[in-house]
């Protein structure tokens, strides 16, 4: 087996996309190989200016509930999404969009940040990853 990390972002909700890229850059940073698999909701993001639309998965209020949380971040010096992101595929890490669900909602790869995707895949490639993988989660 591979020191390798492999995570399915299911999940578009802010705090669970922060969570996928804080374990990803930590993956990153002590030389594992990574690959994140963006596949229904969490594809959304990958959206040209989508990255930081996602909600909070609880206690939204209606929008509050996002600005606080944001807020709080700031005040901890939290980077964004989009500073995360790009140290994730600064460090290495591999971004893999699912082309079942392009299909599905409709998405075309102009849809999205080509910046950021490595491969337009399927389930074969999330398995070949995952299976080589030490870790592997859903998020």
């Amino acid at each position: 087996m591979a020191d390798k990390a492999t995570l399915i972002v299911h999940s578009g909700d802010m705090d669970k996309l922060y969570s996928a890229l804080i374990i990803g850059n930590g993956a990153l940073a002590t030389g594992m190989e990574v690959s994140l698999f963006f596949t229904f909701w969490g594809l959304q993001r990958l959206k040209k200016g989508g990255l930081e639309k996602g909600p909070l998965s609880k206690m939204h209020m209606l929008g509050l509930g996002k600005w606080m949380v944001k807020r709080k971040m700031k005040q901890a010096n939290v980077a964004s999404l989009e500073r995360m992101i790009q140290d994730f595929k600064e460090l290495g890490g591999k971004i893999l969009a699912c082309d079942m669900t392009m299909a599905i909602m409709g998405i075309k790869p102009e849809d999205l940040r080509e910046d950021l995707i490595e491969e337009y895949c399927g389930v074969g490639t999330y398995l070949e990853n995952a299976r080589d993988s030490k870790i592997t989660l859903f998020i």
